[in-house]
């Protein structure tokens, strides 16, 4: 994230210690896949902090800016007071701009659902006007294969009231969703989400959506509205006829996780109206999908047109994983940034200088 005086926050961060005790053997060949893409080992649990002191779109100072926390991976800042998504908690720091280091103990706001954790990593967004919380909770498994008993709460939107800590289910039925952003000329409130697996290379798209209040997105009886799938039992025909489908797919198996739309970019016109998407990359499709980050343009708070690669060259041409994109932003500059937890580094995108 990116803090007002420019500062940029990445969070370093890989799954919990308790891990996913799935034990078929599907998972088990899930994991293997994953780790030769350059997934796995242990978290280093905390945040650190990259200044461009002189300005020249390069981070001159790398600071650990915050410790003791438990896979963290989103943040938001409201106030005097930042906000952390960890993979079993929402946390709470006090922040002063221009600080490299907060040793306050994170205070803990409210639990988020955990216990296998099959997807871990939980995101957090403030709303523009600061009085609420968004946390995205993903589920734990495929489609409900481990019993539906443990999805209790998952699979959904959360919405948090700072003021009364009042918390709710926002919206459900995503089955993994992750970036979360508000677009600027409508305020709605829009998601990136992964869909399910093992029903071929070309099946589910994985989506962005504007999220709906209440609405009901299919997870794990139905895809894209209310395409059954079959492989959940028992079947569930009321839920499947109060499935919604999402807005715009973007691709199967490419594993889009974070968001961010144009608005204050410094990126030539083309390039300012529509919002940028990070894709992790697929890890069981054939050939791969994703491993780039595209631009959605956007017309009247809406998708208007096919997305457009604006960052390539993630895979090399045996098709292994030379950087896997997760976060992107909007520097202070107006730069795109984006996160590679491959390369681990942060890349800084900005528009080609106009020829005399």
């Amino acid at each position: 994230m990116v803090l007002p005086n420019g500062d940029v926050l990445v969070a370093e961060s890989q799954a919990p210690k308790s891990g996913d005790h799935s034990t078929s053997v599907t998972d088990w060949v899930a994991d293997k896949v994953k780790s030769l893409a350059g997934a796995g080992g242990a978290s280093p649990d905390r945040i650190v902090l990259l200044r461009d002191r002189d300005g020249d779109g390069v981070a001159e100072e790398r600071h650990v800016f915050l410790k003791g926390l438990t896979s963290p991976f989103g943040m938001a800042l409201v106030g005097s007071d930042l906000y952390v998504a960890n993979a079993d908690a929402l946390v709470r720091v006090p922040y002063a701009e221009g600080q490299t280091e907060i040793t306050a103990t994170p205070e803990k706001v409210v639990d988020l659902p955990a216990g296998i954790n099959h997807h871990w990593t939980k995101n957090v967004v403030a709303s523009p006007d600061g009085q609420k919380l968004f946390i995205t909770v993903g589920s734990n498994s495929n489609v409900g294969e481990n019993g539906l008993d443990i999805e209790k709460g998952r699979a959904a939107i959360w919405e948090y009231t700072i003021a009364t800590k009042a918390m709710r289910e926002y919206a459900t039925g995503l089955r993994n969703p992750n970036g979360l952003a508000f677009e600027p000329g409508t305020g709605a409130l829009w998601t990136a989400v992964n869909e399910r697996d093992e029903i071929g290379s070309d099946l589910v798209p994985d989506y962005i959506t504007r999220v709906k209040e209440g609405a009901f997105y299919g997870w794990p009886w139905s895809y894209w509205g209310q395409h059954v799938d079959e492989r959940v039992q028992p079947p569930q025909p009321e839920k499947v006829k109060q499935a919604i489908a999402p807005d715009y797919a973007v691709g199967t198996h490419t594993a889009s996780l974070g968001i961010a739309f144009a608005n204050g970019s410094s990126l030539p016109d083309a390039w300012k109206s529509g919002l940028f998407v990070a894709q992790h990359g697929s890890w069981n499709r054939r050939p791969k999908s994703g491993y780039k980050v595209i631009y959605v343009p956007f017309k009247d708070g809406q998708p208007a047109g096919a997305p457009v690669d604006v960052l390539t060259g993630f895979l090399n041409a045996d098709e292994k994983a030379q950087g896997r994109p997760v976060g992107v932003a909007i520097g202070k500059a107006g730069a795109l940034l984006v996160t590679d937890d491959v390369g681990n580094a942060v890349w800084r995108v900005t528009g080609a200088a106009a020829s005399n």
